[in-house]
């Protein structure tokens, strides 16, 4: 029983990484676990179960960098640094299904909630990025701006997609930016 649901929500991850959501049906997910259908329906009644299942089957596949390694390193730049190549190799290996479930989140509703823990990890993510600069008032603004746009699945692709810039160069203009939105306005004191 578990190991049929297990194929279930593996097939269906497959599917999601390769097609997309929105194309994947449940006849598709069904032959590629190697059950019928209402075996499909039986394990998961909803899509959004389906959904949540293909959610964990990936990302106990694919986990999320670690967090605390990066709380670790006091400067800012440096752990600015480190935090951007750990993230942007996770989204090279596993851009396609990022890709896919993002495009397809727009259509399907209850494919939604299977992106809030992303949401949660990537605003975490940003509030640690944004420790250890002076920023205050409005620059703090500019600078949780600048780092939630930094570890924002979208503009690391739209930076590297078609090899348009090395990941290196993409943590380069990155970095670049979250200073700018650190530093004090001209004629202002930190």
């Amino acid at each position: 029983m578990v190991e049929t649901r297990q194929r279930i929500a593996a097939a269906a991850a497959e599917l999601h990484g390769t097609v997309g959501p929105a194309r994947t049906t449940l006849s598709a997910v069904a032959d590629r676990a190697g059950v019928q259908r209402h075996t499909v329906y039986r394990h998961f009644p909803t899509e959004a179960d389906l959904f949540g299942a293909c959610s964990a089957h990936f990302f106990a596949e694919h986990p999320l960098p670690h967090i605390e390694p990066w709380r670790k390193i006091s400067d800012p730049r440096q752990r600015l640094e480190q935090v951007l190549d750990d993230l942007y190799a996770y989204y090279e290996s596993t851009e396609r299904m990022f890709s896919n479930v993002l495009r397809d989140a727009e259509l399907i509703e209850d494919l939604r909630p299977t992106l809030v823990p992303m949401k949660e990890y990537l605003d975490e993510v940003a509030e640690i990025l944004a420790a250890g600069w002076s920023a205050r008032g409005r620059r703090r603004h500019l600078l949780m701006t600048a780092t939630r746009h930094a570890v924002d699945f979208q503009a690391w692709r739209s930076l590297t997609r078609d090899d348009r810039i090395t990941r290196a160069e993409a943590i380069e203009l990155i970095v670049g930016l979250v200073e700018t939105a650190a530093a004090p306005l001209p004629g202002t004191a930190k």
